[in-house]
């Protein structure tokens, strides 16, 4: 009968896998809406604690108030007199040298169950501002005549929540006190979220005899994740070393010198003012800010960065998974029909059925474990569960242990395929092919002689005399 065709069977085996992708989706989107609400719990802890930095300074900030005579005319376009007009502008002194030398000391906060890394970065800067001259301050207007204000050095942190304690400023000898905001700058602008001291006593009199800078700045500052810096210097060098063990090079600059062990990294950078356009983003941000030109949706500086990057990012890596789900089950199921059709015995599609959900629960189980265990640990677990499970069930439906072995022992050997290709991301495409051609071509090799008309007669005959003995 058409019912105990091989070809049938296959095709309800079709069917079924294609209904299995059913749970596969839904525990798929289970998976990605945990991901979305660990984003959303770093959202909320940069709300309410501190964001990632990005670190601006510092520099000297020269204001000053440029005023010109401008001529009047009448309709006629005739010279009737002169007005005085002025505005106010600033003039940027960036550093000659710049050296950042500083420690991040990893830290750990929860939202929920969500772990979210932050970091406290202990820094010492050190470089040096070359003499002031007056005559470099930038005129606008023909004939402008030029008036110094009050200059101050300025920092700008991106989340100054994240200051830990005042920085402590060394400028030509002279300790200087910082304050809030830079003045005369936009609140919205993107550079005016910084503090800013004002230059005075011997820093104030060798900056207006014309005399070089040097300077010594400490800073304690928290994070959440990644820090920015900014190579504003003429030559920028920065050194970081940290504990945490998987960092993430970014920005416009990588490391030109770095070293990753199990005991965290150790990394340099050396910028020149020659390769960056980091100091005119900065001055276009402050004269935008000037003129009254919102800059908070400009570009932001070119900047090199590090974030510590969570080893393995359990959602990732389950999302990473379940798009498996689907070979992983058909093959799983192919094993199964295998059995069936060698060894002369009948499965219900119901059997086969279970057999499809339980490997579907394995991504399910193995997302909610990851959750509270280390992924290796939690893989391990489901894995296990499952081929327990499957072992135990297929001893009863093959009618024998060491069926039931052989049949668990293979989905472990699934198993232990998939986190292979997990733990080898760079390689998973490669593994992945090799893995269905492998499987593939031992299916082939082990039914190369195999009569299937002769087998699905067979097979039919045997079920016939008993379906014909039972009573009606």
């Amino acid at each position: 009968m058409l019912r105990n065709s091989v070809l049938a069977k296959v095709a309800g085996l079709l069917l079924l896998t294609v209904l299995l992708c059913i749970p596969l989706a839904q525990i798929d989107a289970l998976n990605r809406e945990r991901g979305h609400s660990q984003q959303e719990a770093a959202q909320e802890l940069a709300a309410t604690y501190a964001g990632p930095q990005t670190l601006v300074g510092p520099l000297v900030v020269q204001p000053y108030v440029e005023r010109w005579m401008e001529p009047q005319r009448d309709a006629q376009g005739r010279i009737v007199g002169q007005e005085a007009r002025s505005k106010e502008l600033a003039h940027l002194v960036f550093p000659d040298r710049l050296h950042i030398e500083g420690r991040m000391a990893p830290q750990e906060r929860y939202r929920g169950i969500f772990r979210i890394p932050f970091y406290t970065l202990d820094a010492t800067l050190d470089g040096g501002f070359a003499a002031f001259d007056a005559a470099s301050v930038p005129r606008s207007e023909k004939g402008s005549t030029i008036e110094l204000g009050a200059p101050y050095v300025a920092l700008h942190v991106s989340d100054l929540r994240g200051l830990d304690g005042s920085p402590a400023l060394q400028l030509g000898g002279e300790a200087l006190r910082f304050q809030q905001r830079l003045p005369g700058l936009a609140e919205d602008a993107r550079l005016a979220n910084g503090i800013h001291a004002p230059l005075a006593g011997a820093a104030l009199a060798a900056w207006q005899a014309g005399q070089p800078l040097p300077f010594q700045l400490k800073l304690g500052l928290v994070g959440q994740e990644r820090l920015a810096m900014v190579p504003i210097g003429e030559e920028t060098t920065a050194h970081l070393t940290s504990p945490w063990a998987h960092p993430s090079f970014g920005g416009r600059f990588l490391a030109s010198e770095r070293s990753v062990t199990a005991q965290g990294f150790d990394a340099r950078w050396r910028v020149a003012s020659l390769v960056t356009t980091a100091r005119e983003q900065v001055r276009e941000g402050v004269r935008g800010a000037r003129e009254g030109k919102a800059q908070a949706g400009g570009m932001a500086p070119q900047s090199f960065d590090v974030s510590l990057a969570q080893p393995l990012n359990v959602y990732a890596m389950s999302t990473r998974a379940s798009k498996y789900g689907l070979l992983f089950i058909g093959l799983v199921l192919m094993a199964a029909f295998m059995f069936e059709l060698f060894r002369k015995l009948r499965l219900h599609p119901v059997q086969y059925g279970l057999v499809g959900l339980s490997i579907a629960l394995f991504f399910l189980l193995l997302l909610a474990l990851s959750e509270k265990l280390a992924f290796w640990i939690a893989y391990a677990g489901a894995a296990g569960a499952s081929v327990l499970l499957l072992a135990v069930y297929f001893s009863a439906v093959l009618g024998g242990w060491q069926r039931g072995a052989s049949f668990g022992a293979y989905v472990a050997l699934l198993y232990a395929a998939l986190y292979g290709l997990l733990a080898s991301e760079s390689n998973a495409l490669l593994l992945g092919s090799l893995l269905i051609f492998g499987m593939l071509a031992a299916l082939m090799l082990a039914t190369r002689k195999v009569d299937w008309y002769a087998l699905g007669g067979a097979r039919a005959a045997a079920i016939a005399p008993s379906a014909a003995g039972v009573p009606a």
